[in-house]
């Protein structure tokens, strides 16, 4: 989306309020934030990748089932955490959002869906995840529960609850957890029946840019989310501090790459484009300090680091399936 297309309005009623099939499934797919949802299909594309690496073989249909139970979850959980965002005011208050970048679908405020339907909504989707989960247990085993359950846990303590994870400090942990370390570990392990040291530090990169993307689109939020006693990192760190939290997310994501290629379980390569991604990184950290004052430059640091999240995470899995074909001497 160009950059003057952006406001800080939200959707159009008009466009999504009809009874039509076509206008149902168009208003339920954006309610759950689409845009995004490259954050939950890379990582199991990534896993796979490296589950495939270590078994030698690839099956087709545990890769669907885990996919469509991951990305099940994680628009379950952007549909919830609209919800949540209603319920304490956050969403109510945020005149700096970026949509449709940050702040929500916005469909609640908008008229389009209200939270009991939003809510329903969420359930189901969470319900869909459950069923794909409960055919890879039958098929894989009890270790399948482990992940599942974590997942949807990670993605319902996020946004609702007691607890309330996002409004504590421990939200952009807990998303590169279920969006990087939970997807890529559980998706090797149906693969290849292994998770290892080697796997955990394989998953670190992309924990790290999802972890970036999370601070990054949590800027414009800052002040409503402080005024509802919403408490991220960003709120607690101001804009200088997220900026180099946001650094050292991509320097963590960098020194996991040269680790594992220092192992030989990556090509020589592998660093290169990471490193060259610091590039725009450093950018988009300068769009994270001037802040919503600079609201175009933010908004193509949002999109440089969605970009960075993509490509980092399509190099990564592509430097591992080619160690298939040619992989290092003595390895």
């Amino acid at each position: 989306m160009p950059v003057d297309a952006v406001s800080a309005t939200g959707p159009s009623p008009e466009e999504y309020t009809g009874t039509s099939a076509k206008q149902t499934v168009k208003r339920l797919l954006q309610a759950t934030r689409p845009k995004f949802f490259p954050a939950s299909v890379l990582p199991v594309l990534a896993g796979t990748a490296w589950g495939v690496f270590v078994a030698g073989q690839f099956d087709i249909g545990i890769f669907c089932l885990a996919l469509l139970a991951t990305v099940c979850v994680h628009a379950g959980s952007n549909v919830l955490n609209d919800v949540g965002d209603d319920t304490n005011g956050t969403d109510q208050q945020n005149d700096e959002r970026i949509y449709p970048y940050t702040g929500g679908s916005r469909f609640i405020q908008a008229g389009i869906m209200d939270a009991a339907a939003m809510a329903r909504l969420g359930i189901s989707l969470l319900a869909i995840a459950a069923i794909a989960g409960l055919i890879l247990l039958v098929v894989k085993g009890p270790m399948i529960l482990l992940f599942g359950l974590t997942g949807v846990a990670l993605g319902v303590l996020y946004s609702v609850g007691p607890v309330r994870l996002s409004s504590i400090g421990l939200g952009e942990f807990t998303v590169a957890i279920a969006f990087g370390v939970l997807p890529i570990t559980g998706a090797a392990w149906l693969q290849s029946g292994i998770v290892d040291p080697a796997v955990l530090i394989y998953s670190i990169p992309i924990s790290a840019w999802v972890a970036a993307i999370i601070l990054i689109n949590e800027i414009p939020d800052v002040t409503a989310d402080g005024a509802s006693g919403k408490r991220t990192l960003p709120v607690r760190l101001g804009n200088a501090g997220t900026a180099s939290l946001y650094i050292v997310c991509h320097l963590i994501a960098v020194a996991a790459i040269v680790q594992l290629t220092a192992m030989r379980l990556l090509p020589l390569a592998a660093p290169l484009l990471p490193i060259i991604l610091m590039l725009p990184a450093l950018k988009a950290a300068a769009g994270i300090k001037a802040g919503v004052e600079d609201r175009n430059r933010l908004t193509r640091s949002i999109e440089s680091t969605l970009a960075i999240h993509t490509l980092g995470s399509l190099w990564l899995a592509g430097c591992v399936l080619s160690m298939l074909w040619w992989p290092i001497q003595g390895v």
